[in-house]
């Protein structure tokens, strides 16, 4: 348990599925008993008001039966109640409840019983107004300076100030700017009303200005009698949050505190009276509600503050002064008095828990036990230390081997022809159905199994969720993959990843691993085979010091795209090795006698980018074809609140224009997006081509392939900072400048240049081919591929000095 809790003293929960917020709560002696005990008034959003004068009680259901005045069901939502002198001619507190269209004023009465049962409470309707608008929210005081009795102001959902004097209705006017209501609140010692704009700015406007501004209903209202004269509506100062604001107060406990709170999303402002900033506290939490209320010091004011994380903070000014726990995050706090107790605090969570709390400590009886003076065991420490060792070793050596260590997997795969008919075609669909059986060597806790293939392959299911699993069991997930899409994708290969926990001795809980397996996909997922054709369109010879006589190792696939060639002869390729592999030849040796396909090659290149560029150009038209649209929105909005409205002059049929013009671009670059998608998946397929091409043609290492392939593939997805071309030009430029340099200073002075240009979308492909052209002209002289090459490098004296400590570059 806490030791800073709230100290329960009443609570009581309201009905069942109900919702309150802010305005749903008040205080004060609401029956004029004149005892000087508060009473409680919570109403709901379903239209329930109740009233409770709680005590101190031995049990919470009898304390809230007991401590329940009144429960009465209205007919419509409770938006805000507040307690005021709202009758006229009379200095008794009534009872205001705010509808969403009805404002009505109750008085609330008790009759002393007879019996055993108690008092008995009435609600007796004085009056109500009807709302021609929709109401968000209400505050009262003493308009205009008049005293002895308060006048309720409403604020309207479109952003109206609508003005009640007892009975009677007195005026209505508009909020300038208005979009979204804020806040709203009244100062009586400046007789202004504060409210906060969707701008985010504190605005101040006069009662006398409000009373000789415009009147709103000429404007607004054609039912309604035409008012003419008054002034254009400006407030008389205004301060700028940067924030939305959650509530505004303006404490009257003491003449000498002239100061206004606004509590924002993340910071507590405290204003002077004319918009002037005193303090500002930034918080560190997701504020709820607060309430100012009076501090012993003088000088300061005391906040209480609650938050997101149950907690009920009080603040004196900036200085946090102490802090509570609450079982539920509060929407509303009070402060008040009751019988058997003063300064309690009142809070309101949002489905209807009521809570009469006060703070204090709850006693520790713990006492810590005497320490012992006496020396250390060596030895016991020293047989701690080698087991604490034990267990680390332990799990460096696990983190080597992860799947050897916990987990077991085995990968199963079973073809399955299913003839099915595609919807955008005829054609049959090709399903492959793969299980996966794992199984752990020690106990797993939560568990989580994720299949990733490559575009536009696809499978019935990406994630699987495994339940716990002890010593020697297995699980086994069966998923389907197939073609997702009209051309082939650029790799064959998926990736299973194994995410688990697994506790051990120093971890219960358990320690985060993860898992990762690799599988190829069938070729007959994607290729079909037919018979040759007589003419074909493009053709690659891989040559072979061995005759390939086994009929089964080569297959004749055709199509009329040159990326599609990629997985065929990379299958080709890995057939022989591995049938001359199993025979026994170790001098089974593969070539290509060329010439490179690079205008084959670059016809992806140039396709590939157009649709970058295209791309481009429908972002632009598109962030253009928004600002226009947003104009005519601010340009007919000002037509529509205009108090003498202009002819539109066509700017309705502009804006539908517009917007077919937008709806257009947007399904064109979504379009040209598919587009581009599957030319990087085929631009990819082509360079993995070139990549073994190159390979067989110079007789290249597994290294050098690997950094060929990382130099012209740099990127595995276009996005739109970065794209393939520069990227690719870029790590070409740099082999170009240093391993395959045929100047040895130009491979220095390279090392010396640091940074360079930012990476964009150039403005043709004409560099980038030259390069990868010259790249290939410079592999085919002789030119090897290796990251050590730079190290065995002379570097001259004048970029030596460049590399010195301390000398300026």
């Amino acid at each position: 348990m806490s030791l800073f809790k709230a100290r329960d003293w009443w609570s009581a929960t309201l009905g069942e599925g109900e919702e309150f917020d802010q305005g749903c709560l008040c205080v004060g002696d609401v029956d004029n008993s004149g005892t000087g005990h508060d009473k409680v008034v919570v109403g709901s959003y379903m239209g329930m008001l109740r009233i409770f004068s709680p005590h101190a009680s031995k049990t919470i259901e009898g304390g809230q039966a007991d401590a329940q005045l009144l429960e009465v069901q209205l007919q419509n939502a409770i938006i805000q109640v507040e307690l005021g002198k709202f009758v006229s001619c009379s200095e008794l507190l009534h009872l205001a409840v705010l509808h969403p269209r009805k404002l009505s004023v109750y008085s609330v009465s008790g009759t002393a019983g007879n019996v055993e049962h108690g008092d008995q409470y009435q609600l007796k309707l004085v009056y109500e107004h009807n709302l021609q608008r929709t109401a968000c929210n209400m505050t009262y005081g003493t308009f205009g300076g008049v005293t002895g009795h308060h006048s309720l102001c409403i604020q309207s959902m479109d952003g109206m100030l609508m003005f009640f004097e007892q009975d009677s209705y007195s005026f209505g006017r508009f909020l300038p700017g208005f979009l979204l209501p804020g806040p709203l609140t009244y100062n009586p010692r400046t007789d202004s009303f504060l409210t906060v704009s969707s701008a985010r700015e504190l605005e101040s406007y006069k009662y006398e200005t409000l009373a000789v501004a415009t009147e709103a209903e000429s404007r607004q209202d054609p039912n309604l009698p035409l008012k003419t004269g008054g002034k254009r509506l400006t407030p008389d100062w205004v301060f700028v949050l940067g924030e939305q604001a959650l509530d505004l107060c303006v404490p009257s406990f003491s003449h000498a505190s002239s100061h206004i709170f606004i509590l924002g999303e993340r910071n507590i402002y405290c204003l002077r009276d004319n918009g002037q900033i005193h303090f500002m506290k930034k918080l560190e939490f997701n504020p709820s509600c607060f309430l100012p209320y009076a501090s012993v010091t003088d000088g300061t004011t005391n906040l209480l503050l609650g938050n997101h994380t149950n907690m009920l903070l009080v603040y004196q000014d900036v200085t946090l002064k102490w802090a509570s726990q609450l079982s539920f995050i509060p929407v509303a706090v009070r402060v008040a008095n009751f019988l058997d107790v003063k300064g309690v605090v009142v809070s309101l969570s949002s489905d209807g828990q009521l809570l009469c709390s006060y703070m204090g400590t709850d006693p520790s009886f713990f006492s810590t036990p005497k320490v012992d003076a006496r020396e250390a065991d060596y030895e016991q420490v020293e047989a701690e230390m080698k087991k604490l060792q034990k267990f680390i070793r332990e799990a460096t050596r696990t983190q080597g081997e992860p799947l050897k260590s916990l987990f077991l997997l085995s990968l199963c795969v079973s073809e399955f022809y299913l003839p099915f008919t595609s919807i955008l075609s005829t054609s049959n669909i090709i399903i492959f159905f793969f299980q996966v059986k794992v199984k752990a060597s020690s106990v797993v806790k939560s568990s989580k199994l994720s299949i990733g293939v490559q575009p536009p392959l696809a499978v019935t299911q990406e994630q699987f969720v495994l339940e716990a699993m002890g010593v020697g069991s297995s699980k086994v997930v069966v998923f389907s993959a197939f073609l997702n899409g009209h051309y082939p994708p650029a790799d064959l290969t998926g990736d299973i990843t194994v995410s688990y926990s697994s506790p051990t001795e120093l971890n219960p809980k358990g320690v985060p691993k993860v898992l990762q397996s690799r599988f190829n996909l069938p070729p007959s997922l994607v290729c079909v085979a037919c018979p040759p054709p007589k003419a074909t369109k493009f053709k690659i010879t891989v040559d072979t010091n061995q005759p390939p006589h086994v009929s089964s190792i080569i297959f004749s696939i055709y199509s009329d795209s040159f990326e599609d060639m990629w997985l065929v002869v990379k299958e080709l390729v890995h057939r022989f090795d591995q049938h001359f592999s199993k025979l026994g030849i170790k001098d089974f040796k593969k070539s290509f006698s060329g010439p490179l396909p690079l205008e084959e090659y670059f016809l992806s290149v140039d396709k590939h980018f157009q649709l970058r560029v295209s791309a481009q150009k429908y972002q632009d038209l598109l962030s253009e074809r928004a600002v226009q649209f947003r104009a005519i929105q601010r340009r007919l909005l000002t037509r529509f609140k205009d108090k003498t409205p202009a002819p539109l002059q066509n700017l309705d049929t502009l804006m539908d224009a517009t917007y077919s013009q937008v709806m257009a671009l947007a399904e064109a670059a979504e379009e040209n997006r598919a587009l581009l998608e599957e030319a990087f998946v085929r631009l990819r397929s082509a360079t993995h081509l070139l990549v073994l091409l190159l390979s067989l043609w110079q007789g290249l290492t597994p290294d050098q392939t690997s950094i060929l392939e990382a130099t012209l593939l740099p990127l595995l997805q276009d996005t739109p900072q970065l794209g393939w071309e520069e990227s690719c030009d870029a790590a070409v430029s740099h082999l170009l400048r240093t391993c395959l340099s045929q100047n040895p200073k130009d491979q220095a002075t390279s090392l010396a240049q640091t940074g360079g240009s930012v990476l964009g979308l150039p403005s043709d492909t004409a560099r980038l081919k030259k390069h990868i052209t010259l790249l290939c002209e410079r592999i085919g002289k002789g030119g090897r591929l290796t990251l050590a090459s730079e190290a065995n490098v002379q570097v001259p004296a004048q970029v030596q000095n460049l590399a010195v400590p301390g000398n300026p570059i």
